[in-house]
């Protein structure tokens, strides 16, 4: 933790003591084991950050948004077990993150890595002896979606979607500055949803309209035609990777993305390392967009998943979903929700998939 909290970004650092000001000692102890640690090596941006097609602020990785949902968690729980999943909600997590998931043809739901988080816990003896010291059962901290605070269905507002979204805001679409989050982040409480379930909730309809209206601007990152494309390219590398012998899926989720992409430039495979090499080197003028399909080039076509929030807000003791009460946000989510996007997308280079 000690190499880790030295090489933070300074941004970060500040970021996490507005998710919790109290950082919890005790949760130091799990995130320096070998399962949770090895998630610093993967990116959060989902392999994008290994072309020149977008341009974020810093390196965020897994394992820095996965210490950030435990610490939202903590704050608003206070509670160890779902703290916890917070942090092991992504342990399963490979490479190139959800860039698998397109690989697995899990593009529209991005949840196909998920089953080995309760095999990787229990195989892990630093893990293990931790749980077991504290009196925790592995079936407690493997499935966060058992804690609606830590994981709920889109478009409601979870500690995982929130941190995403208001990490995201700094590092890859600039659309907060700390003392924005601090004042968003200290407006939220916990209500009971339409459904008498828990669920993160805005207390004043001015802040939570002034942060959809900010985080609509954040939405089209992840699925815009430039995303998908950087994705489904990384996707069809690595399973033609796999096919040819050149890595194993478990490898995916043993080394890290540098470990990886120095596999893939130093493959025996000209063609493979090639293409790759065009991706590193491709920007936003590289991508084809278009309605219809470019057979001298890489093109493909392949859906996303539209990550948003309709969250709840309290308004004069009572609870609404914001698109529900606001012209404002349900002009924001709709216009986001009715982007247009292409149905083939790519590079303006050659690569057909093995």
């Amino acid at each position: 933790m000690n190499n880790y909290w030295k090489n933070l970004n300074e941004e970060v650092k500040e970021y996490f003591k507005i998710l919790s000001p109290e950082l919890p000692e005790w949760l130091f102890e799990y995130i320096d084991t070998p399962e949770v640690a090895r998630l610093d090596g993967i990116c959060q941006s989902n392999g994008t950050i290994y072309s020149k097609v977008f341009n974020d602020t810093y390196y965020y990785s897994s394992l820095t948004h996965s210490i950030g949902v435990s610490l939202l968690i903590w704050h608003f729980t206070h509670d160890k077990k779902q703290t916890l999943s917070g942090l092991f909600h992504d342990i399963a997590t490979p490479v190139f993150k959800h860039c698998i998931d397109f690989m697995n043809g899990d593009s529209e739901h991005q949840e196909s890595t998920e089953d080995r988080t309760e095999q990787i816990i229990k195989n892990s003896k630093e893990i293990m002896t931790l749980l077991e010291r504290d009196n925790i059962k592995v079936r407690e901290v493997s499935d966060y979606k058992i804690y609606p605070i830590a994981d709920n269905d889109t478009p409601k507002l979870s500690a995982d979607r929130f941190e995403y979204t208001l990490s995201g805001g700094l590092y890859q679409v600039r659309v907060f500055d700390l003392e924005k989050i601090e004042q968003y982040y200290n407006n939220i409480t916990i209500v009971k949803n339409e459904d008498g379930i828990d669920e993160l909730a805005f207390q004043d309809i001015n802040l939570c309209e002034s942060f959809i209206h900010d985080i609509s601007k954040l939405w089209p990152r992840w699925i815009k035609d430039e995303d998908r494309t950087c994705m489904q390219f990384i996707a069809d590398l690595v399973k033609s990777m796999n096919k040819k012998g050149y890595i194993k899926i478990d490898d995916l989720y043993n080394l890290s993305e540098k470990e990886v992409i120095n596999l893939i430039l130093n493959c025996k495979d000209d063609y493979i390392r090639e293409a790759f090499k065009n991706y590193q080197n491709a920007t936003k003028d590289s991508v084809y967009k278009s309605d219809e399909p470019n057979n001298q080039i890489y093109c493909t076509s392949v859906k996303g998943k539209k990550r948003y929030i309709n969250p709840l807000v309290v308004v004069n003791n009572k609870i609404s979903r914001i698109k529900d009460i606001s012209e404002s946000a349900n002009t924001d989510i709709n216009n986001f929700l009715n982007m247009k996007m292409h149905k083939y997308i790519g590079f303006n280079f050659e690569f057909k998939p093995y």
